[in-house]
């Protein structure tokens, strides 16, 4: 293999760079589910939240995974806000 040249399948710099952004959104937010006090609503936002990350994994284009990325985001600091509320 000459230098410069990836492998097949392999992931440039900065899809490598999105996945690792990617894979650190579903960690914080299983994170944030383990904080939810009824088990039944744990469960059910665990399912949502694999489902919509399992649904997108085949999404490849930039744009729209920055947009995905960042609604997990605002998504996340809902489900933070409310639980903190839950909680005073």
């Amino acid at each position: 293999m000459a230098a410069g040249r990836l492998p097949p399948g392999a992931l440039t710099l900065k899809q490598f760079l999105r996945r690792q952004q990617v894979l650190q959104l579903y960690r914080k937010i299983l994170r944030a589910i383990r904080e939810v006090p009824a088990e039944q609503d744990r469960r059910y936002l665990k399912d949502w939240a694999r489902e919509e990350f399992k649904r997108n994994k085949d999404a490849t284009e930039e744009d729209a995974v920055r947009m995905m990325i960042t609604q997990g985001n605002m998504q996340l600091q809902e489900l933070q806000r409310t639980l903190k509320l839950a909680k005073s």
